[in-house]
C-alpha cells in the first residue's frame, strides 16, 4: 500500500507519547495538519509553548473539523469516556489506533462503547517510552527500530494495511498479535519489572530514618539504573494494573515461586544453584541487550 498523507490528524493524550507522535508527524511529512486534546490546561500551555501541533483543545467537542485519523495516548481509564465522545462526534469514515499497553480491555471498552461503523480502529502498542512523561520529552525517533503490536478486532484489510502502514512511517517494526498472548507477554516483560521498582522503592522509604537516608546518598549505579522505572507516570502504571489484574497476578505469582527458590538457596548457602541461575540470566541479559541496542535512543541520555 502507498504511505497515505492526512489532511487531518488528531492525538488525545499529549504527553511524551503523544506528542512523539506529532513532532514524528511533522518531521516526516506524515499529515497537513495535527490537533491534540489533553485534559490539563498546564500540558496545554507546554504544548503551545513548544508548538507540537496545530491546535490544542480540552476536549474533542471543542473542534469543528472531522479528522482522518485519531489516535488514543492517555491512560487506560479514560478511554471508555473517549470512545463515548467518539461514537458521537465522527460523522465520516475515520482511522482510529492507540497506544494502550493492555489490548483485552481496549478491546472490550471499544466494543461496548462504539456503534459508529465510521470509526475503523486497529488496537496497538508501540513498545518505546522513557521513565519521563510530559510533552517537554517528546522527541521525533522515539519509535524509531521498535516494535509496534497489533492486535486485530475484525478482518477489515484496508484499515489493517492503512494503520501498519502509518506505524511503520514513525519508524516501527510491526508484530500481530492476539490481545490475551499480548497482555501475558506484556505482564512479564513490562508489567512486574515495573511493580518490582515501585516495590523496592517503597521497601526503601519504610526502613528506619537513619537507614533510608543512607540508602539515597549511597544508592550506586545497580540501584539507580533499576528504581528509574518508578519515576514512570503513577496514573498511567496505576491504569495498567488495574486492567491487566489477571496476566500479573498470574505472572507475579510465578515470579515470587522463583524469588523464594533464591531465598531457600540464599540460607541454605546452595552456591551452585545461585551460580547456575545467575549464568542463565546473564546468558539471557546478553540477548535481550544485543537485540534492543539498534532500536535505543534516549535524548536524555549523556553520550561520550
Amino acid at each position: 500500500m502507498m504511505n497515505k498523507k492526512y489532511n487531518s490528524v488528531l492525538i488525545i493524550g499529549m504527553g511524551l507519547i503523544g506528542s512523539s507522535i506529532a513532532r514524528a508527524m511533522y518531521e516526516n511529512q506524515m499529515a497537513t495538519n495535527v490537533y491534540g486534546v489533553d485534559s490539563s490546561e498546564k500540558v496545554i500551555k507546554k504544548c503551545e509553548e513548544l508548538n507540537i501541533v496545530s491546535k490544542v483543545e480540552t476536549n474533542i467537542k471543542k473542534f469543528n473539523e472531522q479528522f482522518d485519523l485519531i489516535i488514543i495516548c492517555t491512560p487506560l481509564s479514560k478511554y471508555k469516556d473517549i470512545f463515548n465522545d467518539l461514537n458521537l462526534y465522527v460523522s465520516k469514515t475515520t482511522f482510529l489506533t492507540d497506544v494502550g499497553s493492555t489490548k483485552v480491555s481496549v478491546i472490550d471498552d471499544f466494543k461496548k462503547s462504539v456503534k459508529n461503523e465510521n470509526l475503523k480502529f486497529l488496537p496497538a502498542h508501540p513498545i518505546a517510552g522513557i521513565e519521563k512523561s510530559g510533552p517537554e520529552f517528546g522527541f521525533s525517533k522515539l519509535f524509531q527500530n521498535r516494535y509496534c503490536i497489533v492486535t486485530p478486532i475484525d478482518n477489515d484489510k484496508e484499515v489493517f494495511e492503512t494503520l501498519c502502514v502509518m506505524w511503520k512511517e514513525l519508524g516501527m517494526k510491526i508484530e500481530i498479535m492476539d490481545a490475551e498472548k499480548h497482555d501475558k507477554i506484556l505482564a512479564m516483560t513490562s508489567h512486574i519489572p515495573q511493580l518490582i521498582a515501585y516495590s523496592v522503592v517503597a521497601t526503601a522509604t519504610e526502613l528506619e530514618t537513619h537507614l533510608k537516608d543512607e540508602v539515597i546518598k549511597y544508592s550506586a549505579a545497580g540501584f539507580r539504573d533499576f528504581t528509574r522505572l518508578a519515576g514512570s507516570d503513577p496514573i498511567m502504571w496505576r491504569d495498567i494494573y488495574d486492567k491487566n489484574k489477571d496476566a500479573v497476578i498470574e505472572m507475579l505469582g510465578r515470579f515470587s515461586e522463583d524469588l523464594s527458590s533464591f531465598q531457600k538457596a540464599i540460607r541454605n548457602n546452595d552456591l551452585k544453584y545461585l551460580e547456575n541461575k545467575f549464568s542463565s540470566s546473564k546468558n539471557i541479559r546478553k540477548i535481550i541487550e544485543d537485540l534492543g541496542q539498534a532500536g535505543h535512543f534516549d535524548p536524555t541520555e549523556k553520550k561520550n
